[in-house]
């Protein structure tokens, strides 16, 4: 009698089963989650400025890219009017940043600071 399968114990790959480098089984996971492909966020972080302008910059954060939806967190009503003026100014930057088919809109939101 053998004993039972323990939770969390891993499960061995099978000899005729060829062992997936972690970037691929993280991207897999990655794109069932509606996860951006490895290096989108940090592009779009180092080139921030660029992307909403100098003057806005500041008082704009990305907040998530998800499901090709990128949410911009902004600290006041004022700069959501203006970004959402700008959806497809934006829309175009961020796929010179991140390629065409990585994002599908741009959604602006207030997240005042505490």
């Amino acid at each position: 009698m053998s004993a039972p399968r323990r939770a969390g114990r891993r499960r061995r790959a099978l000899p005729d089963e060829d062992p997936v480098p972690v970037r691929d089984a993280l991207g897999a996971l990655g794109d069932e989650l509606g996860l951006p492909a490895p290096g989108a966020i940090s592009a779009l972080t180092e080139r921030w400025a660029e992307i909403v302008g100098p003057a806005l910059a500041p008082h704009a954060r990305l907040r998530t890219l998800r499901g090709g939806v990128v949410t911009i967190a902004v600290d006041a009503p004022a700069w959501a009017t203006e970004l959402r003026y700008q959806q497809d100014t934006l829309k175009e930057r961020i796929e010179e940043v991140t390629g065409r088919d990585v994002v599908r809109s741009v959604r602006v939101v207030v997240d005042r600071p505490a």
